[in-house]
C-alpha cells in the first residue's frame, strides 16, 4: 500500500473514530509533529515514516507537474499540493 492510500485509509478511521482522531490531532502540537504523527502511523500499523511522507508528496507533486503543459517551466504552480502531511489534517478537521 503506497503512502496516500494508507492516508486516506487511516482518515476514514479516525473520521469514524472519536478517540483516534483526537490522539492523531493531538500530535500536531508536539514539538516536532511530523515525527509524531509518523510515530502514531507506525503505531497503528502503517509504517510511515517522515522522509517517505515527504519524499511521497513530492513525487506526486513532480508527476502532476510533468503531466501539465508538458511539463516545462510555464506549468501552474500547486501551490500546498505537495504537502501530504498538511492535506491529510485539512481532511480530517473539516470532515
Amino acid at each position: 500500500m503506497e503512502i496516500a492510500e494508507m492516508l486516506d485509509e487511516l482518515k476514514r478511521k479516525a473520521m469514524a473514530d472519536p478517540i483516534l482522531k483526537k490522539e492523531i490531532l493531538e500530535t500536531r502540537s508536539d514539538v516536532h509533529p511530523v515525527s509524531a504523527f509518523c510515530g502514531k502511523c507506525r503505531e497503528l500499523g502503517y509504517p510511515i515514516y517522515d522522509m517517505d511522507l515527504i519524499q511521497a508528496g513530492e513525487e506526486f507533486y513532480a508527476a502532476m507537474k510533468r503531466s501539465t503543459n508538458g511539463g516545462g517551466e510555464n506549468s501552474p504552480m500547486l501551490e500546498g499540493e505537495d504537502d501530504f502531511y498538511e492535506l491529510f489534517f485539512a481532511g480530517l478537521e473539516n470532515a
